[in-house]
């Protein structure tokens, strides 16, 4: 593996609720290399979102320990060691395309010509350059979705946390978005770690796959992409694509059947 960017060891969480405790996650344990691109998949409730929160720093575990380019997912955050993107674009209705993706640059004091070269080279990065002067509600879900995209990039931080960020798409924009992300992780090398509840999305963009169970969510299978880096759309209809499919199915399945 090359470098260790992310290292959890036995990591918990258990948030305290009106009906008692409930346990997120459970005795996690996984290192993320450089520039892999790891998906996490399991069913609703399996703790994928809540262990990419834990990286982000947007949850505290309650035991064991996790570290992010070496250092705690605060002292991360705060050296804006990573970009988020979430499962609705999020882009504020009343600025520019541009103006969204300046907004963090904004915030961060970056100097003004700074700001439009950097929202200037992820735009043109995610096939947005032309569209800087629209506002999110001219644009389809697709494009605003790339816009979040090129937000999150903004800082150029080398890691890239993505929450189901095509999950509300229809299969056609889906696929299109698969192979530019594909196409954006060749160029940018940054390491991605993914959300989705869909098997085929996984198996086609993944390095690794991580399975996780229903609540408690563990960790029932790692699976190692032996796809090459070059993935056309229609690897989905080759025997190794099919054959890691079925091995994540078959994991998902198994972690149903040890839930209690």
């Amino acid at each position: 593996m090359t470098r260790p960017v992310i290292e959890a060891q036995g990591l918990n969480l258990t948030f305290q609720t009106s009906d008692g405790p409930v346990q997120a996650l459970s005795d996690v344990s996984l290192t993320i290399g450089e520039g892999e691109f790891v998906s996490f998949i399991g069913p609703s409730g399996c703790g994928k979102t809540t262990l990419l929160r834990v990286i982000a720093a947007l949850e505290e575990p309650t035991g064991g320990t996790i570290t992010v380019n070496g250092m705690s997912p605060d002292a991360a955050r705060r050296a804006r060691a990573y970009g988020y993107v979430f499962q609705a674009a999020g882009l504020y209705p009343w600025r520019t395309i541009a103006g969204n993706v300046k907004l963090p640059l904004e915030i961060m004091g970056m100097p003004r010509a700074e700001q439009e070269e950097r929202a200037g080279r992820v735009l043109d990065l995610v096939e947005l350059k032309g569209f800087e002067r629209k506002y999110p509600w001219q644009l389809s879900g697709g494009m605003q979705q790339r816009a979040s995209i090129a937000r999150a990039l903004a800082f150029d931080a080398s890691i890239l946390l993505m929450d189901e960020p095509f999950g509300a798409l229809d299969e056609i924009v889906r696929d299109r978005l698969n192979e530019e992300l594909l196409r954006l992780w060749a160029r940018t090398g940054k390491t991605i770690c993914f959300v989705t509840h869909s098997i085929p999305e996984a198996v086609y963009l993944s390095t690794r796959i991580v399975v996780m169970s229903p609540r408690p969510g563990r960790i029932t299978d790692v699976i190692e992409s032996p796809l090459p880096k070059e993935r056309p759309l229609d690897i989905r209809d080759t025997p190794e694509f099919i054959a890691v499919a079925h091995r994540v199915r078959e994991g998902l399945r198994a972690g149903h059947g040890d839930e209690v």
